[in-house]
């Protein structure tokens, strides 16, 4: 890691108007939204550069970052089209510069009011009394939805059948099996007459 005392350079780059100007513009090219005036990302740059002043491994990330970019750049990061400019930050992406920049922007850029203003968030409402009284079922920011009624054929649903106990499965509450019930029928009255004419046939053709 190089230390400011040791590059002066480091100490030359890291917290000037400068270095908040291709800061902002990091920042811009990172998190883009034609529709975000300047002040949240510059409020979000001025966040940044506090925190740096804040913490010597902030400090030395941020003006290293600082350096490399203008490397990369070739020249001026500011200068480059947003393509060029995206390029450029694809290379660092996993640097600790650019990680602190991605934190800290995340949490700051779209807590500002004025990105609220420009999304159409109207921001907390505990100070308002909540939302029940002010407009809590005002959806005119989504489209209506579309409600169609279903004029086709009856829909008709097909119960599964149930499968039957195999023979074997013994009966509940201790009785006798299918197959023990089935020989059982052998005894009937229409069973016997049957066996006995079987029998009387036998000793005729004797």
């Amino acid at each position: 890691m190089a230390f400011p005392a040791k590059y002066p350079s480091l100490n030359d780059t890291a917290l000037t108007e400068e270095a908040r100007s291709t800061l902002i513009r990091v920042i811009r090219v990172a998190f883009p939204h034609d529709s975000f005036p300047d002040g949240p990302y510059e409020r979000t740059a001025d966040t940044i550069l506090k925190a740096a002043e804040e913490s010597t491994w902030f400090r030395v990330s941020l003006t290293q970052g600082l350096l490399t970019l203008a490397h990369l750049a070739g020249g001026d990061f500011r200068q480059l089209d947003e393509d060029a400019a995206t390029s450029v930050l694809r290379r660092i992406e996993t640097t600790e510069f650019f990680g602190f920049i991605r934190r800290t922007t995340v949490l700051n850029l779209y807590d500002d009011p004025e990105v609220w203003d420009a999304v159409g968030y109207e921001g907390p409402s505990v100070d308002k009394g909540g939302y029940i009284d002010r407009g809590f079922n005002d959806l005119d920011w989504l489209p209506d939805p579309r409600i169609e009624t279903y004029t086709g054929e009856p829909i008709v649903e097909i119960a599964r059948s149930v499968p039957l106990a195999p023979p074997h499965a013994a009966t509940h509450g201790g009785g006798q099996s299918a197959a023990s019930t089935s020989a059982d029928t052998s005894t009937q009255p229409g069973a016997t007459d049957a066996r006995q004419g079987q029998l009387q046939h036998s000793e005729a053709t004797k």
